[in-house]
């Protein structure tokens, strides 16, 4: 790019080729796939065998004409086509729809249940990410060790396991207790009743029901993090730029922490962000064996009816953070690498 002339550079960026005509292309990506994803979530669900009508009067004397009336209100009597074109009117206008098991508006109930999914996917997307940039440094470093073979061999057992059954043995041995040992942390829920409502035990108490999910989402997810850096940090190891620092007479900390760990770190930024998105989507799991308060659960319970409205409302805020994420970091990674910027 260097010997580039002026009037060239101006016709790159003329033809789309700066900031403005990358971002353009990606926020235009962006929101064409939010429209296949309102389109894929209204048509999934209607493939869902069930009538939502039929379970929610299950075990009540309700008559035929009854069930057509329920039909009638929730739009279900309607041709496809026209079902449709009116939820994509009200998608453009922001309105999800009114949950049927809840008879509340979709939006208010993905609020609620927002902001417990952060903390949970937040928290457990910090510790997982420090965990294994951390221990996929040192195994690189220490390339073929035994502390290289064992970190990789426990990573890569723990991110086979499904998430399910290793919270069922999470929430068994930490929760309920093994044998004459107690449980230390709650089973289930985001708090307990009896706490008081002073901020400091409410925090407290958040604290300890946070533990037991978090811990499993961590121990699925962190051997992402640790193979990616591990397998960066195994390349840049015998760049000539890492000699000649050696050369220079830095000692070997400082090569690995100023030199190759930062230029190792450019493939996991990506990951970063694009797990980011995938894990909200993942919490259904864990939400689910913990009881926990988030929108993980909240689909998990609408799948049961099949409650349309507020599954097509959490489809599409799980496949919109996927989305945007992947925008995000396509973003970041065109300023933090020169040669995205370059090409």
């Amino acid at each position: 790019m260097a010997d580039v002339t002026v009037e060239e550079r101006a016709e790159h960026v003329r033809s789309g080729g700066g900031w403005p005509g990358y971002l353009a292309r990606k926020l235009g990506g962006g929101l064409v796939s939010v429209f296949l994803v309102a389109v894929l979530g209204f048509f999934l669900f209607r493939v869902l065998p069930g009538d939502p009508v039929r379970t929610m009067t299950r075990g009540a004397p309700v008559s035929a004409e009854q069930l057509e009336q329920l039909r009638q209100r929730f739009g279900l009597d309607q041709p496809l086509w026209k079902q449709f074109v009116d939820f994509l009117g009200a998608l453009l206008r922001g309105d999800l729809g009114t949950s049927y098991t809840y008879s509340r508006p979709v939006a208010e109930l993905i609020a609620e249940r927002f902001w417990p999914t952060v903390l949970l996917v937040g928290t457990a997307t910090v510790l997982a990410v420090v965990l294994g940039l951390w221990i996929g440094t040192r195994a690189a470093w220490r390339h073929g060790s035994g502390f290289d073979k064992a970190s990789t061999s426990i990573a890569l057992t723990l991110w086979s396991v499904p998430t399910f059954w290793l919270g069922l043995i999470v929430l068994m041995v930490f929760g309920v207790g093994v044998g004459p040992i107690p449980g230390l942390f709650p089973v289930g829920g985001m708090s307990s009743p009896d706490t008081p409502a002073e901020l400091i035990p409410q925090v407290l108490d958040v604290a300890r029901h946070l533990v037991l999910p978090s811990l499993t989402m961590v121990a699925v997810i962190y051997a992402q993090y640790l193979m990616v850096m591990r397998s960066s940090l195994l390349e840049e190891m015998g760049a000539d730029y890492l000699t000649t620092a050696r050369a220079k007479g830095l000692r070997e900390d400082l090569v690995r922490r100023r030199h190759a760990v930062p230029n190792a770190l450019l493939p996991t930024v990506t990951l970063i962000f694009l797990h980011l998105g995938l894990v909200v989507g993942g919490a259904i799991t864990v939400e689910t064996v913990y009881s926990w308060p988030g929108l993980g659960l909240l689909t998990f319970e609408a799948l049961r009816v099949p409650d349309l409205p507020l599954l097509q409302g959490t489809f599409i805020v799980l496949a919109g953070s996927v989305i945007v994420m992947n925008v995000v970091a396509d973003l970041l990674y065109r300023v933090l690498d020169p040669r995205v910027r370059a090409a």
